[in-house]
């Protein structure tokens, strides 16, 4: 099938990021949250991106205002029934998400696929929710989006070639490398970066090294672009907690369970970067 008209649902980081990326790629973009407030907070944020994206010389003012045009923002979500393919990113509660998608289910064509942006939770449990299983699959966006290179698909063993071909074909439309995953907790990148997080927080807990020669040890050590601990200011603290719980629910190994530090770092409020401190002091 081909994707003319996206829908987003949410319009939170991740939501406004996916938007600016799609209306930047030619996509006419429908936008949903659930009160005017956060609508309008979102799409000022997609503005914002696309104005430094302009004053960085990596978007003309016309492509910016013909982008910005073919954006529209709405807190009904039935107003997204027109579109070719509805991306879910709320929030990461499954009940939310199901309730999203039989909501999709029940307004849009028979011919609409029904994505989420999740990058750890279960697939199959959204597609349940509705009668089209084979047309819902994981489209999970990395954040900044319009920066971030990769998107990760995900199939459920629901998911049919015609889905997962409309996938890689929309991936490649927005400039992406497209990956392909199984439908298992953390999918690829997560199930490989949530162990090696984890241990460096463990390290820090257990007195190995100062948070400053952790992360300068894999900076310099193994050529990455930012230490363990300043990467976990940078995701979120409570979010790499999240996705540990999700992770050690389904597989029951000890390299996914979350340090008690990092617990009380939560339960704490120092979250990162969007807190003003974690590991690190940005405030």
């Amino acid at each position: 099938m081909h994707i003319k008209r996206v829908g987003v649902v949410g319009c939170g980081l991740m939501g406004s990021g996916i938007v600016e990326n799609c209306a930047r790629s030619g996509y006419e973009v429908v936008v949903s949250e659930v009160n005017a407030a956060l609508l309008e907070k979102g799409l000022q944020r997609i503005k914002g991106s696309m104005t430094k994206a302009v004053e960085k010389g990596k978007l003309s003012a016309d492509d910016m205002n013909a982008a910005w045009a073919r954006i529209r923002g709405t807190v009904a979500l039935e107003e997204l029934k027109e579109s070719d393919l509805v991306i879910e990113a709320v929030l990461e509660n499954m009940e939310e998400k199901k309730k999203v998608f039989s909501t999709m289910d029940r307004v849009c064509g028979p011919q609409t696929l029904i994505a989420s942006n999740t990058s750890s939770m279960c697939i199959t449990e959204m597609a349940a929710a509705t009668k089209r299983p084979d047309k819902v699959l994981g489209l999970h966006f990395f954040n900044p989006v319009p920066v971030m290179p990769l998107l990760e698909m995900v199939r459920t063993i629901l998911t049919s070639e015609e889905t997962l071909q409309a996938g890689r074909e929309f991936g490649a439309s927005l400039g992406k490398t497209t990956i392909v995953a199984k439908d298992t907790p953390g999918f690829i990148v997560n199930l490989l970066l949530v162990p090696y997080l984890l241990g460096a927080v463990r390290a820090l807990e257990t007195g190995l090294a100062t948070r400053e020669d952790i992360d300068n040890g894999m900076k310099l050590g193994c050529g990455h672009p930012m230490g363990p601990l300043t990467l976990l200011d940078f995701v979120g603290l409570d979010t790499a907690y999240y996705i540990a719980n999700v992770m050690f629910e389904e597989f029951k190994e000890s390299q996914y369970a979350a340090p008690p530090l990092l617990k009380r770092m939560v339960l704490a409020g120092q979250l990162g970067r969007k807190t003003g401190k974690g590991f690190y002091d940005y405030k």
